[in-house]
């Protein structure tokens, strides 16, 4: 690589590296985590819920809105969890590319079972992604609905994210969640930054699939996660078999296993994913499935 090459990779390394360490500063009170702070894809939660590094979905846009940056035309995603409560949550989201911009708009939904008088917490949410050669700047406007003891709550927030993407094969990404969130009582909306990156050991494009994902989560008010993941298969004939595994780190104690598993299905352009983590709950473990169409 020559000088004039390097040059602006090496100032996108630098822009990277101040934006993960913005952490919030003063603690606030803040809310449940709630709809704000849900994984949006069956593909994250197999990964242990890494996601900010997870370039070229449309889901990317509930961890990372910078990770969009690398979708070519359209991208669509759905994404379904049943929990051992009977809660469940769902989304979809799609994006596109104009120019140098893509936009992508999505809605998450946190259902309570049938036969409740309570309404579904929601979280819509619209980006805005603009890319120079290797690196993409985001930011995301989103509305969140919901009921904490009984009273609901309503409240705009944002999102920014940056991404320093090569092609399919590596990304560096971090993100900052929920900047404003304020949800009345002197409560927000969990604040929370991520930073990390994902790595394509192969071509992707070729039979072979072998991926990583490291990925460190700071909440406020909460001890910092380090979460990894490990992606891996084959593809022939257009078919292709993935698995993966996840660790998560828990600082407190938690009913939900540390590990998580999944696996996807690959039918051309289209991904069916699915996910599931043990518990320790009367209800058992969660269960997640996802589709995706990347054209």
């Amino acid at each position: 690589m020559n000088r004039a090459a390097g040059r602006p990779c090496r100032q996108a390394v630098v822009a990277l590296a101040a934006f993960s360490l913005v952490i919030p500063g003063p603690l606030i009170a803040q809310s449940e985590d709630g709809v704000a702070v849900l994984p949006g894809s069956a593909r994250s939660a197999g990964l242990g819920g890494a996601g900010v590094a997870l370039v070229g979905d449309a889901g990317s846009m509930f961890a990372n809105p910078a990770g969009l940056a690398t979708i070519r035309n359209v991208a669509v995603e759905g994404f379904y969890e049943r929990r051992p409560d009977d809660h469940t949550v769902s989304a979809g989201a799609a994006a596109t590319r104009v120019g140098r911009f893509n936009y992508g708009a999505g809605v998450l939904a946190l259902t309570p079972p049938s036969g409740t008088a309570q309404k579904s917490d929601v979280l819509a949410v619209s980006s805005l992604v603009f890319r120079f050669g290797l690196l993409a700047l985001g930011g995301s406007v989103k509305f969140v609905r919901q009921t904490v003891a009984g009273v609901e709550q309503n409240t705009w927030a944002g999102d920014a994210g940056i991404a320093i993407a090569l092609f399919d094969i590596f990304a560096l990404a971090a993100s900052v969640q929920n900047i404003g969130g304020d949800l009345g009582d002197g409560t927000h909306l969990p604040h929370r930054t991520r930073a990390g990156l994902t790595l394509n050991y192969v071509d992707p494009q070729g039979s072979l699939r072998l991926l990583t994902t490291l990925e460190g989560q700071w909440q406020t008010g909460r001890s910092a996660v380090l979460v990894v993941g490990a992606e891996g298969g084959i593809r022939a004939g257009g078919i292709g078999i993935l698995g993966r595994v996840g660790a998560t780190g828990q600082p407190e104690p938690t009913p939900e296993s540390a590990i998580s598993v999944g696996g996807g299905l690959e039918l051309g352009r289209v991904h069916l994913d699915y996910a599931y983590r043990a518990s320790d709950n009367p209800g058992g473990g969660t269960h997640q499935v996802g589709i995706r169409w990347t054209p």
